[in-house]
């Protein structure tokens, strides 16, 4: 099977995939989902004609005064009388304005003795001034929100005080994790003689998790067919991804498994380094992705094609976040796979790569601000030469 481009692999994973269907969520739960469906508001806001200060209503053909101070209003406790000529009504920021009132005259402008209002200051500018009109901010019937519209906290606000304690989301991604190997242990457990610590898993499921999934892990699946086949036929989920395995070794036994359990594959291994020997396919109505189980490879393979499948089976848009920046030290010549350089953001804003570049270095993938995206066939670059790079430190967190 020849290797397919990293662009033509990522239209083909995407190709036809729409977000997730609605679920109803609380309001105190929604932060960082997206909506499914447009939100009207249910209620208006203001409720009222409201005081933006703390001050005196009175009525504007009343100005100069003085007044009589006839009542107070409160927040969450209106003057129920009416203003009569010559009469004003104490007021707070918040408060419903009292009936026959039109204007707030602000504290700092008022001399109070007794029940006697006089103006000391200049007074309000116009008549209706320091009054918050009701539906000045929005109307009950008006769209405040549509779908697609990311969940962020002011607009959280906005739809609770519009009325709603539960909101039409995006339903969250389901992702199985499959970690094969019988050289795996867990995290915490001392590996035996040959054995190593299973790290992609947990570092996937942060990557997964932070990006808006549910993810699943049935734990380390050992190197054998009805092992691997019965973990992925019990897979529950809009995506299966599996970990190692996923090559052509003896001991490789993702494809050979998938295909004897009935899955598509519809491509397998991709034009690019890190991460070769990835696949993909389908098992039922679940996506298969099959990672490489270098913990680099399968960092970049998850970062270019599981999160911006999350983000659209999520109803967010899927593009990571890039910068063409300057070179920091020159780069020879690529090969026929586009490349990923793990590198670092130098204090002056240049694109440093590290000068290992080893697909297993878990130390240099942690220490990694940066990749640095090499095009196939890119001539060599010269020091300064800007290049386009996938900012990692700038991939948000919406869980």
């Amino acid at each position: 099977m020849a290797l397919l481009a990293v662009e033509d692999a990522l239209a083909q994973l995407l190709d036809g995939v729409t977000a997730l269907p609605a679920e109803p969520v609380s309001i105190n739960r929604v932060r960082g989902r997206v909506l499914a469906e447009p939100v009207l508001a249910t209620l208006t806001q203001p409720p009222f004609d409201a005081s933006a200060m703390d001050g005196y209503a009175i009525r504007w053909a009343d100005l100069t005064g003085p007044w009589r101070v006839a009542g107070d209003s409160a927040a969450g406790h209106g003057w129920a009388g009416t203003l009569q000529p010559g009469e004003a009504a104490r007021i707070f920021t918040g408060a419903p304005l009292p009936a026959g009132a039109d204007t707030i005259v602000v504290q700092e402008e008022i001399r109070r003795d007794g029940d006697v209002a006089t103006l000391s200051g200049e007074g309000p500018p116009r008549i209706g001034a320091h009054i918050r009109k009701a539906g000045q901010d929005f109307a009950a019937g008006d769209m405040l929100a549509g779908a697609g519209d990311p969940l962020t906290p002011a607009r959280i606000g906005l739809l609770a005080a519009a009325g709603h304690g539960m909101l039409p989301v995006v339903r969250r991604p389901r992702v199985t994790l499959i970690a094969t190997g019988d050289e795996l242990v867990p995290p915490g457990v001392a590996p035996g003689p040959d054995q190593i610590v299973s790290s992609n898993g947990v570092m996937l499921r942060a990557l997964f998790e932070n990006a808006g999934a549910d993810v699943d892990d049935p734990g380390i699946i050992p190197d054998r067919r009805e092992a691997l086949a019965a973990a992925i036929a019990a897979a529950r989920g809009d995506i299966i991804v599996t970990i190692g395995g996923a090559s052509v070794g003896d001991h490789d036994l993702v494809v050979p498994v998938l295909r004897d359990l009935g899955a598509t594959l519809d491509f397998w291994k991709i034009a690019m380094r890190p991460g070769k020997p990835m696949l993909a396919g389908r098992f039922g109505g679940a996506r298969v992705i099959g990672l490489p189980g270098n913990p680099v490879s399968a960092h970049v393979c998850a970062l270019l094609f599981v999160l911006p499948l999350l983000a659209r089976l999520g109803g967010r848009t899927e593009g990571l976040p890039m910068r063409r920046l300057p070179l920091a030290a020159p780069l020879a010549a690529n090969g026929t796979r586009r490349d990923h350089l793990r590198a670092r953001l130098t204090p002056d804003g240049l694109a440093e790569p590290f000068a290992s570049q080893d697909s297993a270095l878990l130390g240099r993938l942690a220490a990694a601000q940066l990749l640095i995206v090499r095009p196939p066939g890119a001539p060599a670059a010269a020091t300064g030469e800007t290049v386009d790079c996938i900012m990692l430190d700038s991939i948000g967190n919406v869980s």
